[in-house]
């Protein structure tokens, strides 16, 4: 039997899909490595290391690996409820169907920075924290810490978003409009949808407030409508941004005009309402002048509703710091996020000298993303060490922003594959460590560039083969 090439990309996705989640998704792992239990332990007790590491993503990996790369003997332990890694930077690439990318190039292997550095690692979920006693609580029996590192990640906040939704109903929209913004079987999910679906539209909600890798979502829809227009897909990429602008947006509008004029919609101020999973429809509102200007000359708005069907929803939901963090009885910023207050220009927490923090959930003014974690894990991993010889530790004093701290690429183009980038520079004079953004320009004028989007692709291999090689 013939297959043509969306029948193939069909088969294709169901294949690897297994690859991507087996035993991510199950909450078991039948072969956990097994701590040296401490002398003292009870019957519960798992273990105690001198830094426990909770999250297995950039952030808590470079920390791990640093930290036994700087000293091989050190105890340290990594707790991830996820069995296999799976990376979200870069991953829109595979919904672009672009050439060499599948869902098996974001999935990796743990057992190899483990074999590698030495340290241990354990696959549960992690249910509570004592910092008074200094223990974490797994689904698996409880660990005891001298030095604990939180990087945990996101979650989603769909209650305070939608407040009149059910549980059951969260659970639904979840399912089948999912967010993929968290690594796993969301990603596998999606990209299902994407890949069975025939005509129609396809929606994306951008979350309010911060959230994890803000130019993910107008990414993802350059790299959608790329798959439609070549697949022959009949319909339009909608996306429903409760703001005005958005991160790298003079560079996205670019492409957005001149690769997908009839194919991504762009709705600004758009605050999502509800959805209707059974009759496939989404209900937003946006703001609209009368026309009337109020006693003080400024103009009169008014609220107008409207509901749209789609093929494929994409409900990214607002974002919030991983359970984690509440469980840590941790100082936060105010603001939905819950992002945690840091001492200073430092990766230690301002609430506790023995509990540190990269990734997401940290408060200093520098963006998420891939790189950034990275860059903080290894400043982390420099801070603790310093601290278990004896040595006070700070980072560099810095007049002036240090080049390039963060860079963070978009694919926004196949065939030929072209790419957009911001860079951050990062500062540290204050109390908190800053980020400068810069959207530069290539040559040709144009803020994409087919040298961008092979940096992308170099980008993503020397970081994961960093962490995984």
């Amino acid at each position: 039997m013939n297959m043509n090439r969306r029948e193939a990309i069909k088969l294709g996705a169901a294949s690897v899909a297994a690859v991507a989640v087996s035993g991510s998704m199950s909450g078991c792992n039948n072969t956990e490595p097994t701590p040296a239990v401490i002398s003292n332990a009870t019957s519960n007790s798992r273990g105690k290391y001198t830094v426990v590491v909770i999250g297995g993503g950039f952030g808590g990996l470079t920390v791990a690996n640093n930290l036994k790369k700087k000293n091989k003997d050190l105890d340290l332990l990594v707790i991830e409820k996820r069995d296999t890694f799976m990376s979200c930077p870069v991953s829109n690439t595979n919904l672009g169907k672009l050439d060499g990318i599948n869902l098996g190039t974001f999935v990796f292997d743990y057992a190899q920075p483990v074999e590698k550095y030495g340290y241990d690692m354990l696959t549960s979920e992690v249910i509570a924290i004592d910092r008074t006693k200094k223990t974490v609580t797994t689904a698996v029996g409880i660990i005891s810490y001298e030095i604990l590192v939180l990087s945990p990640g996101i979650s989603y906040d769909y209650e305070n978003q939608f407040p009149t939704w059910s549980k059951r109903k969260i659970a639904e929209v979840q399912r089948t409009a999912p967010a993929a913004l968290i690594p796993g079987s969301e990603h596998v999910a999606l990209d299902r949808m994407l890949s069975n679906m025939d005509d129609g539209d396809v929606v994306i909600t951008v979350p309010n407030g911060k959230f994890r890798c803000p130019p993910a979502p107008f990414e993802r829809a350059c790299m959608i409508a790329a798959y439609m227009k070549k697949e022959d897909i009949q319909g339009k990429v909608i996306i429903l941004n409760p703001k005005e602008k958005f991160a790298k947006y003079g560079a996205f509008m670019e492409s957005f005009k001149e690769l997908y004029p009839d194919r991504i919609v762009y709705v600004p101020n758009a605050k999502v309402e509800d959805v209707d999973v059974s009759a496939k429809s989404i209900s937003y509102s946006y703001e609209v002048s009368t026309g009337k200007k109020d006693e003080d000359g400024d103009e009169i708005m008014k609220d107008v509703s409207k509901t749209i069907s789609y093929e494929v929803l994409n409900l990214m939901p607002n974002n919030k710091a991983n359970e984690v963090v509440e469980m840590a009885t941790l100082k936060t910023v105010p603001g939905g996020f819950h992002k945690v207050v840091m001492n200073g220009c430092s990766f230690q927490t301002a609430t506790d000298k023995d509990v540190y923090a990269v990734g997401d959930v940290v408060a200093h003014a520098i963006p998420p993303s891939g790189q950034t974690a990275v860059w903080a894990g290894k400043q982390c991993a420099d801070e603790i060490t310093a601290r278990l010889a004896g040595k006070s530790y700070s980072l560099p004093v810095k007049t002036k922003a240090v080049n390039a701290g963060n860079v963070c690429y978009s694919m926004v183009g196949d065939n030929p594959e072209e790419a957009i980038m911001v860079t951050h520079d990062f500062s540290w004079t204050g109390k908190t460590i800053k980020g400068k953004g810069h959207v530069p320009k290539a040559a040709s004028g144009k803020y994409r560039s087919t040298g961008t989007g092979k940096a992308l692709r170099d980008w993503y291999s020397g970081i994961t083969a960093d962490l995984f090689s």
